[in-house]
């Protein structure tokens, strides 16, 4: 399937989403204006990949709605989670800096939109704006930094714990309080919630099974809903 991409900036209701992008929240609105005229909005189907992993990367992308997944693939076949992100996310700004190939492939979780600015539009404005640049690098540097972070939860924590931490990460990115608890409508199947924790699809299984048993969350289809975030929190730990 083909992508859609629509030349010209984004409409108005867009322009919040993306002043809260590390690309653009250092930026006066002047600034943001002109930039945001290089936008070209990106239109993805469920399930669509927007780039491959090896490839070429010419441009950064910021989420406006739906959620999209950053993958790798190992030589087996095998398919490691990297994360989730949604609206006001950035991603795809490594290869502005070091223009080799793509680290990992991106695909549509949902139905998305994106706005994708080429690294050529882009460039300029790192002379011009230098806090363009440093917001922009630490972005890379938060990443990294959460990089290492499930590196040593890969080494020093259980996979109950891990799952409690992404569960926790994800509802504070997409969680909507509700009468009931905190829903958190992540929108991955048990498999990829699998390959975001680094563990088998049963043991994850195993260990939601037991949160709910403990009525710290109830299980929804591709969701929780988070009924007790405290006893959650200290299980993370």
């Amino acid at each position: 399937m083909q992508v859609s991409v629509r030349g010209g900036s984004v409409t108005d209701r867009d322009v919040d989403v993306l002043s809260r992008a590390p690309l653009f929240e250092a930026l006066d609105d002047q600034g943001a204006k002109a930039l945001r005229s290089n936008v070209a909005e990106v239109r993805l189907a469920r399930g669509q990949t927007l780039f491959n992993e090896g490839e070429t990367g010419d441009r950064l992308y910021v989420v406006l709605e739906g959620k999209i997944k950053l993958t790798r693939t190992a030589p087996d076949g095998r398919e490691n989670l990297l994360s989730v992100l949604g609206p006001s996310e950035m991603f795809g700004e490594l290869s502005l800096f070091d223009p080799r190939p793509r680290t990992a492939s991106a695909i549509a979780v949902t139905e998305c939109r994106l706005a994708g600015l080429g690294h050529d539009d882009l460039r300029p404005w790192l002379t011009g704006h230098p806090e363009v640049a440093v917001h922009l690098l630490r972005a890379l540097a938060q990443r990294l930094r959460k990089t290492n972070d499930v590196m040593a939860d890969l080494v020093f924590t259980d996979v109950p714990g891990r799952v409690a931490k992404a569960l926790l990460d994800l509802a504070e990115r997409f969680g909507q309080p509700s009468d009931t608890g905190l829903h958190v409508h992540h929108d991955l199947t048990q498999e990829e919630l699998a390959q975001l924790v680094g563990a088998s699809r049963e043991t994850v299984n195993k260990a939601l099974a037991d949160f709910a048993g403990r009525n710290w969350l109830r299980i929804e289809a591709r969701a929780v809903v988070i009924l007790d975030i405290e006893r959650l929190r200290r299980r993370s730990k």
